[in-house]
């Protein structure tokens, strides 16, 4: 697959996603990953040229450094505790639009501001696009605990099917330690059929933060095709 395909399809999809749901003076959640940057720099070129006024609250450090690097405005929730609009991207996105996320590691954090947004944008390129989750995304659904219960915590994971692993950091010895200070697991449940089920089932297990399960959150969603265009799909 073709590198250059695949970052048009990003660029492509973030810029029609900025374009079509960007209004003045909004308050606008930035998710993280490598899709967002190209919706950042087009946030902040339309914010300059056209004096919008936009205030944005990040969900990673990544997420704030883009905003800075801009020069769009820094916010935060204890400001604007309702955003209204989040823009993200996703590790997989199925025919419902529910997604999994937090293959970068930010999956609380973008789950709080996606749960705090009236109107949440996803944009992604063609190989995120899905049938049913589980089908392309084959990492597993993340999911962020209390380290003190990764054990018991994994035995449980695979009492529900899965097969959990530790995420490992890349460039020190240990865990991959989230913003929070938690760590992470990806546990493959292989084809999910049922993800409002496997997510209610997840959450009700003491040490476990959140999981990467996004399920009915997202409203829209670009999805940049191999030819240069923009698929869209609406909740």
């Amino acid at each position: 697959m073709s590198d250059n395909l695949i970052e048009l399809g990003k660029r492509k999809a973030a810029i029609k996603a900025v374009e079509d749901n960007v209004e003045s003076n909004m308050v606008i959640g930035i998710g993280s990953g490598s899709t967002i940057v190209y919706a950042v720099k087009k946030l902040g070129e339309l914010n300059k040229d056209n004096n919008l006024s936009l205030k944005c609250i990040p969900s990673s450090f990544q997420a704030y450094q883009l905003i800075l690097e801009s020069g769009l405005t820094l916010a935060s929730l204890d400001q604007f505790p309702e955003i209204d609009l989040d823009i993200d991207g996703a590790d997989e996105i199925d025919n419902n639009l529910n997604l999994i996320k937090g293959g970068g590691g930010c999956l609380v954090q973008e789950k709080i501001l996606a749960s705090n947004s009236k109107k949440l944008v996803i944009i992604a390129d063609f190989r995120k696009k899905s049938e049913i989750l589980g089908e392309n995304w084959k990492n597993g659904v993340p999911i962020e605990i209390i380290p003190m219960g990764r054990t018991p915590i994994m035995k449980k994971m695979e009492l529900l099917g899965g097969k959990p692993k530790l995420r490992m950091a890349k460039a020190k010895s240990g865990p991959l330690i989230t913003d929070n200070g938690n760590f992470i697991i990806d546990v493959d449940f292989g084809i999910i059929q049922n993800p409002i089920e496997l997510e209610k089932k997840l959450l009700s297990i003491p040490g476990v933060v959140d999981s990467g399960l996004f399920i009915k959150m997202t409203s829209k969603a670009y999805i940049g095709q191999k030819d240069g265009t923009v698929l869209v799909i609406k909740k």
